[in-house]
């Protein structure tokens, strides 16, 4: 037992530590990899809590704080068989949150590292970063 209030401690007091380099964002995409879900924060209140996939075995999610670095409407994957990515933002060089059309895989990791979401909530999702703008929004992914 008290093993299991350290390590929640631990995991709880890494979450404070990313976020606060996160706080001065308007918008804050926090993805939890270990729970497979993705909670959106505007400014410090949460909005949404959505299912997600991210990486499978063999591949890997970047871990760490991030900016949007371009965003994509409507954006098709040269590497993995020109596979559609809606509402694409991408946030590492081709590591990018967007939709899927494999909805029954949503919370289990399923990717080649992107961070997957329901089509309609990559949407809304697209829709608050170009509200609040790129500048004012972080990608938080932590284990």
């Amino acid at each position: 037992m008290k093993k299991l209030f350290l390590a929640a401690a631990a995991g709880a007091a890494m979450l404070i530590a990313t976020m606060a380099g996160a706080s001065a964002a308007s918008l804050v995409a926090h993805i939890d990899v270990s729970s497979q879900t993705m909670t959106v924060s505007k400014n410090g209140f949460p909005v949404h809590h959505w299912k997600v996939s991210t990486a499978r075995k063999g591949y890997s999610t970047p871990r760490g704080t991030y900016r949007p670095q371009r965003m994509a409407r409507m954006w098709y994957s040269r590497k993995y068989d020109n596979s559609p990515m809606p509402h694409s933002v991408f946030f590492r060089g081709g590591y990018a949150i967007h939709g899927t059309n494999h909805l029954k895989a949503l919370g289990r990791p399923a990717s080649h590292g992107c961070v997957r979401l329901h089509p309609s909530n990559a949407a809304e999702l697209f829709s608050m970063i170009k509200q609040v703008g790129s500048g004012n929004t972080r990608i938080v992914i932590t284990n």
